[in-house]
């Protein structure tokens, strides 16, 4: 079986996580240690007190988050915090985290791989954040928003939203999963009338309108489900152990 450190320095190197700047106050890469030994890997979405305790019964003992536990320090250990963090510890369950590292990562980042899901082929990045892009740009398929529509409303069947003012046959489509708010109002600029993303605030609905946008927000959770998985699999592939997804019930 893999040790700890070998586990976490080849999720270090897969993510870049030292080469991308994450936002003030997150903390990427090993957040809570274990025994020293890995026997299984895990992807939950959110470090959150259920997937801790699903990740246990499942028989997980490296749990790959991308939402990580440390967003502001410094972070007082009581009360649900304290909880959680004790069912890792008697768990003996490490933690990893990996946020934007795991959004713009060209091979195994959220969007990258939402924009496969959907068979739609990256042509250019946009979204600069301390020197690297943050979102994909697609291009638009030839049957148009019809096809888009189609597609997300089947790999997003419990979470699909549209708000529809562009183009019926968008030719440039920006990809940013999880809270797209910081890329809407650059998409004109970068050619873009078409944006699929997580989660929207109610001003982008007037910001659709005013502008001719069609933004598809698809839910936070559900757009951000494909880089941990990634990450996980090829972790599990390298050390040759098991793998488990961490499902939750989230419709944001």
């Amino acid at each position: 079986m893999p040790t700890l450190d070998e586990v976490v320095a080849f999720c270090d190197t897969r993510t870049r996580q030292k080469e991308i700047k994450d936002f003030a106050g997150a903390f990427n890469g090993l957040q809570i240690a274990n025994n020293g030994e890995v026997t299984k890997i895990g992807a939950a979405v959110d470090a959150g007190q259920r997937p801790f305790e699903a990740a246990l019964e499942a028989g997980v003992d490296f749990l790959i988050c991308h939402h990580g536990l440390f967003w502001n320090p410094p972070t007082p250990l009581t009360g649900s915090d304290y909880t959680k963090v004790k069912t890792a510890f008697d768990g003996n369950l490490a933690v990893y985290g990996a946020h934007l590292p795991l959004d713009c990562h060209p091979d195994i980042g959220n969007n990258i791989l939402l924009a496969k899901a959907l068979d739609l082929k990256k042509i250019g990045t946009f979204l600069n954040y301390e020197g690297n892009d943050m979102a994909v740009i697609a291009k638009g398929p030839l049957d148009g928003r019809a096809a888009i529509v189609e597609r997300l409303k089947a790999l997003f069947p419990d979470t699909y939203q549209a708000i529809e003012y562009g183009s019926a046959n968008p030719s440039r489509i920006g990809i940013l999963t999880g809270s797209g708010q910081s890329s809407v109002a650059q998409l004109k600029a970068n050619g873009i009338d078409t944006l699929i993303t997580g989660e929207l605030r109610q001003h982008h609905f007037n910001m659709a309108q005013e502008h001719g946008l069609n933004l598809y927000p698809c839910g936070h959770y559900a757009t951000e489900v494909f880089g941990v998985q990634a990450l996980a699999k090829e972790v599990a592939a390298r050390f040759r152990i098991e793998y488990s997804f961490i499902k939750q019930a989230c419709l944001l």
